[in-house]
C-alpha cells in the first residue's frame, strides 16, 4: 500500500485513543467508529508496521515493548500537530455544538448565569446543557465537558480544578424555632436530617467532636435526587440539610437559612472539577474555549466566603488525569 494512501495521523489518533481509553469500544465512541472498525484499523496498522503493538485478551489490552515506544512517540507527534494547527488557526473562532453536563447546584449558581456571556464571546457555539447530580459516562453520553464535585477517581479522563467549597449544615428559622438549634452531635440526632439519593452522596455527615471525628447518619423523612431539591426542602422548613456554602450564601445573608453545628464543622473542602476527554492539548477549539472561560469566570473560593470559615478554592489551570 502506497504511503500517501494511508491516513497515518488518523491511524495514530485512533491507536492513542485505544490505549488512553482502555479499549476498542471506548475509543470507537470517541472516534465515531464501530468497535470492529477500530480493531481492524489497529490490525492494519500492525500489519503495515510489521510488528505487534498490543497483546489482546478478553479482559484487557497490554502494550508490547514496540507498542509502548510507538504510543509515547505518537502522543508527542499528535500534540505537536495540534499545537501547529492551533498556532496556524489561532484566530479561528470556536464553533459547533458543545455538550455540557453539570451538577445541579453548580449549574444554577454558576453555569446558567454565565451562559449569556460565554455565547456573546463565542456566537458560533451552540450549548447543549444537562443538569443532574447523577454521575454519567461522558463517553457514552457524548459529553464534551462534565462539571463534578467531590473526590475524583483515577481514569484516563482529564480534569481542571475550578475551586473548592466548604459544606455547611443549615435549617430554616421556623424549623429551628419549632425543634430547637442543635448544639451537640447528640442533639443533632433528634433532628430531621434530609438526605440525598445521588451516587456521590456521603452516607453521613462528618463532624469533629472534641478530638474525635464522627459521622452522623442521615435518617430524615425525605430524600432528594439533587442538591437543589435538598436546598428547597430546607428552605421550606422540613428539616436540616448539608449543602455547599456557595449554594446557600445568599440565604444565610438574608436570614432565610441559618448555619448550625459550625463549632463541630471539620472544614472539609469539596473540590469542583471540569472533566473532559483529551490527551495533551488535543481538543476541539470550542472545548478549549469553554474550559478557559470556566477557569477565568468561576470563582468558588469567593462564593460563601461570608460563612464562618473561609473557603479555599485555588484554581489549577493545568489539566491533570483523573475521572468521574
Amino acid at each position: 500500500m502506497a504511503r500517501m494512501e494511508v491516513n497515518r495521523s488518523r491511524e495514530l489518533e485512533v491507536f492513542v485513543r485505544v490505549i488512553e481509553l482502555g479499549g476498542f469500544s471506548a475509543a470507537a465512541r470517541v472516534c465515531d467508529m464501530t468497535p470492529s472498525a477500530v480493531s481492524k484499523l489497529v490490525a492494519r496498522l500492525e500489519q503495515r508496521l510489521g510488528t505487534r503493538l498490543i497483546h489482546r485478551s478478553t479482559r484487557q489490552l497490554q502494550l508490547t515493548p514496540e507498542g509502548c515506544v510507538f504510543y509515547e512517540r505518537g502522543v508527542r507527534i499528535l500534540s505537536d500537530l495540534d499545537e501547529a494547527e492551533r498556532c496556524a488557526g489561532e484566530h479561528t473562532a470556536p464553533r459547533g455544538r458543545l455538550r455540557v453536563n453539570a451538577n445541579v447546584p453548580f449549574g444554577h449558581s454558576f453555569l446558567l448565569p454565565l451562559v449569556p456571556e460565554f455565547l456573546a464571546r463565542h456566537p458560533d457555539v451552540t450549548l447543549d446543557i444537562m443538569l443532574t447530580d447523577e454521575v454519567i459516562d461522558i463517553l457514552e453520553q457524548r459529553t464534551d465537558v462534565a462539571v463534578r464535585a467531590g473526590p475524583m477517581k483515577d481514569s484516563n479522563l482529564m480534569a481542571r480544578k475550578l475551586g473548592a467549597t466548604r459544606m455547611v449544615i443549615v435549617g430554616a428559622p421556623d424549623y429551628l424555632a419549632r425543634h430547637g438549634t442543635p448544639r451537640t452531635p447528640q442533639e443533632l440526632l433528634a433532628h430531621n436530617r434530609l438526605g440525598a439519593t445521588y451516587v456521590r452522596a456521603q452516607p453521613g455527615w462528618p463532624l469533629r467532636h472534641g478530638d474525635e471525628d464522627i459521622v452522623i447518619p442521615v435518617t430524615g423523612n425525605a430524600q432528594a435526587s439533587d442538591g437543589d431539591a435538598l436546598h428547597r426542602l430546607a428552605l421550606g422548613g422540613l428539616g436540616l440539610a448539608r449543602l455547599a456554602a456557595f449554594q446557600v450564601r445568599s440565604d444565610l445573608a438574608a436570614g432565610r437559612l441559618q448555619a448550625v453545628m459550625e463549632d463541630a464543622n471539620p472544614g472539609i473542602l469539596e473540590e469542583v472539577h471540569a472533566v473532559y476527554v483529551g490527551h495533551g492539548g488535543l481538543m476541539p477549539q470550542r472545548v478549549r474555549a469553554f474550559l478557559d472561560f470556566l477557569v477565568e469566570r468561576v470563582d468558588i473560593s469567593q462564593a460563601g466566603s461570608e460563612s464562618k470559615s473561609p473557603l479555599s478554592g485555588s484554581h489549577a489551570t493545568a489539566p491533570r488525569k483523573t475521572g468521574v
